[in-house]
């Protein structure tokens, strides 16, 4: 009788888009303070973690790719057995309504 609060499936993590101006453009030139090596650790670190999410997302698409075409290729091959075995069904069953027929015929003939 008492309701059994069922969970919502949590959203994946996701990274944050890449901005789309950059203010602190770091240059080749020298003269970067002592700071800039830490920003520039933070900006690579998270640069490699959303390239490191797209590669996993694009693994799990063609995993489920897979498993889609592995799936629809197990369904034809238990449609084929189905129809397969129907037909062998109906021949045995033609079979015997044929000998039934040949069986009454000869009766008829006896007769």
């Amino acid at each position: 009788e008492k309701t059994v609060p069922i969970p919502e499936k949590l959203n994946e993590w996701a990274p944050r888009p890449p901005p789309e101006f950059v203010r602190d453009v770091m240059g080749s030139s020298a003269g970067a303070g002592s700071g800039e090596f830490h920003v520039y650790r933070h900006l690579r670190r998270r640069e490699y973690q959303r390239q490191d999410f797209m590669d996993a997302m694009a693994e799990k698409q063609r995993l489920d790719e897979e498993f889609q075409k592995k799936l629809e290729r197990n369904k034809l091959v238990a449609e084929e057995q189905t129809a397969k075995r129907r037909r062998k069904r109906q021949k045995l069953k033609e079979k015997k309504l044929q000998a039934k027929k040949n069986k009454l015929e000869q009766k008829k003939q006896e007769k």
